[in-house]
């Protein structure tokens, strides 16, 4: 199946309307609205797979890293579709979360320009005129970034980000008033703890490296897959910048269950990725999800 990249990307609802046709596509695809985002978005997941082995594919924590979530939602797609992969299926039970911050994807991309939410968030960008708006938004609608909502290290990343200056609602790095504060991190949160799946993948943007370490700690059977996937890509494995490497969900995976979790870097350039590098990188990361998916 080739396709190819979208001549325009309205936001949020674009990647949900194509989450609701998957079910059409192959009725093998489940959905499941697992919360719902501070303006009221649904957060919603998507299954396929019978498997005992349990997978959590998750993209766009950040606002202008929205093309994460094209990526994901396309090899989503084509695994329900590609009858050459359906052997991944039958071992492994895959869940799919293309939106993470579906309120920040709007900003971000523009499709939200207007109104008391858009509003709110070019206040909170005043405070922090260094980053430009909207391009340069990352956090959730209340100014908080759902990378650093998580209850690993959170302290730590609270320290870290205060001494940088982000003290208040800002459009990236400021940590909230406590972990899971957000709904949209709180969702996700709930869901892993559901499934405690063996492994989860956390597409982010921009660099092509995979960070696979939290704290200088990887969980058995951790190298030998993301090597696997690192040889497939070109990516080169990192461990996280000490700056980077708290309270983020594959740090909090890390640490509650001892499990590999991935954050993979996809492409090169400045945030938000144009969609015009959508094939390009969907190329090079769509065979480390499907080593990722198999697990081998």
């Amino acid at each position: 199946m080739n396709e190819s990249s979208p001549r325009s990307f309205n936001g949020a609802k674009d990647i949900l309307n194509q989450m609701y046709a998957l079910p059409w596509i192959n009725p093998a695809v489940w959905l499941a609205e697992i919360g719902q985002s501070v303006i009221g978005y649904p957060i919603l997941a998507a299954g396929i797979g019978n498997g005992r082995r349990r997978v959590i594919f998750t993209a766009a924590h950040h606002g202008n890293e929205w093309l994460t979530g094209l990526v994901l939602l396309r090899f989503l797609r084509e695994l329900a579709i590609r009858r050459e992969w359906q052997y991944v299926l039958n071992s492994n039970t895959l869940i799919f979360v293309p939106l993470v911050n579906p309120d920040g994807v709007d900003i971000a991309s523009g499709a939200l320009a207007r109104g008391y939410y858009y509003d709110r968030a070019l206040a909170i960008s005043r405070n922090y005129p260094a980053i430009p708006f909207p391009t340069g938004w990352k956090a959730n609608i209340n100014g908080v970034d759902l990378n650093l909502q998580y209850p690993a290290r959170w302290e730590e990343a609270k320290e870290l980000k205060y001494a940088a200056g982000f003290v208040s609602p800002a459009p990236r790095d400021f940590v909230g008033a406590y972990p899971l504060q957000a709904p949209e991190a709180a969702a996700l949160a709930a869901l892993t703890e559901n499934l405690a799946p063996e492994l989860i993948i956390a597409l982010h943007s921009q660099g092509e490296v995979i960070y696979y370490m939290s704290n200088g700690y990887a969980p058995e059977g951790t190298f030998p897959l993301v090597q696997e996937m690192a040889d497939a890509s070109g990516y080169t494995l990192e461990a996280t910048p000490s700056f980077s490497d708290n309270a983020g969900y594959k740090d909090w995976f890390i640490s509650r269950f001892d499990r590999p979790g991935f954050t993979i870097e996809m492409g090169l350039g400045e945030n938000p990725l144009p969609l015009s590098q959508l094939d390009s990188i969907y190329a090079r990361v769509a065979p480390m999800l499907l080593l990722a998916a198999n697990g081998k």
